[in-house]
């Protein structure tokens, strides 16, 4: 078995999709590690772009098995919407060659009403995308996240979101945000069990899966997403993403042990770009970072936010 993390060297936005998809054609497995759908990887094949948020980069090529494992968060509606794209295009179209982490920790609707009152309401900005992102690794951390195999009970999934719910709505109304109540929340409820009907073919034990996968001596690629600067640890914190980016950051969002990676390829490009606050020493607020930005296409595939664009 060979086992190869690609990651980004700088502050994301490095070309990994690109990179990730070339990689492909040598791996039986494309394992997608932590982040969520905050980070988007931009594939061209064929001349035809293909964004993915939370995909694999790996989909795009037939008899690939991709995972999304337990370090991701997971946001089903975002997640749903990939697939169906997908198919539509002629794409995955064998549910086996999917699998999504029954452990992998669900973003919510309380998510997103709590990651963008923060940046509206609280005086220190952080930039993020607000998708959420960051108040589901909190909950993740604070032990009252859901999981996706939360997600997929019939009986009792309805309390357990009600109950993070009114939880989240405490924090909401004490920032000056709205809180999510009556037939917004009665809606929630039915769209998640929707949600629950279109990922069962897809959820799995990805732990024991990528267990049998490396036993079997199967090639194993393990792609990252954003990059080392933004890593939660040892990035420019507070001006971070919310998991580890780092390339070790893969044992723990994948399942393994450390002796599954062989190689760890981080990507870069010739200049440097950042999207939100946060330093950048290099910079270039000028006619020279403009020029940058648009040769070099260099606006959010999530987003479209116009990155921050400078030297290396």
């Amino acid at each position: 078995m060979v086992g190869v993390a690609c990651v980004g060297a700088q502050w994301g936005d490095e070309g990994k999709g690109k990179v990730v998809d070339l990689l492909t054609q040598h791996a039986d497995v494309v394992v997608r590690f932590q982040g969520g759908n905050n980070a988007g990887h931009t594939l061209v094949v064929a001349g035809v772009q293909t964004v993915l948020h939370l995909m694999p980069s790996g989909v795009l090529h037939a008899g690939k098995l991709c995972v999304i494992g337990n370090g991701v968060v997971v946001d089903p509606g975002v997640l749903i919407n990939e697939i169906e794209t997908l198919q539509a295009r002629g794409f995955l179209k064998d549910p086996s060659q999917l699998a999504v982490s029954h452990q992998a920790h669900v973003i919510l609707d309380v998510h997103k009403h709590i990651d963008r009152a923060r940046e509206k309401y609280l005086p220190r900005k952080i930039g993020t995308t607000g998708r959420g992102i960051g108040p589901a690794y909190e909950d993740k951390v604070a032990r009252r996240g859901l999981r996706i195999l939360d997600l997929m009970k019939a009986q009792g999934w309805s309390d357990l979101l009600r109950s993070r719910v009114s939880n989240a709505n405490t924090y909401l109304t004490g920032m000056g945000a709205p809180a999510i109540t009556g037939s917004e929340l009665e809606e929630l409820i039915e769209r998640t069990r929707g949600y629950a009907a279109a990922l069962k073919p897809y959820v799995r034990d990805t732990v024991s899966l990528m267990d049998a996968q490396r036993r079997a001596g199967k090639h194993i690629l393990f792609e990252g997403a954003q990059g080392t600067l933004l890593d939660v640890d040892h990035g420019t914190y507070p001006y971070v993403t919310s998991s580890n980016t780092v390339a070790g950051g893969a044992c723990a969002g994948a399942g393994v042990g450390p002796t599954a990676i062989q190689r760890v390829l981080g990507v870069t490009k010739a200049y440097a770009t950042r999207v939100g606050e946060g330093p950048f020493p290099t910079e270039l607020a000028d006619e020279m970072g403009q020029r940058l930005r648009e040769t070099g296409g260099e606006f959010g595939a999530t987003t479209g936010r116009p990155r921050r664009c400078g030297f290396v």
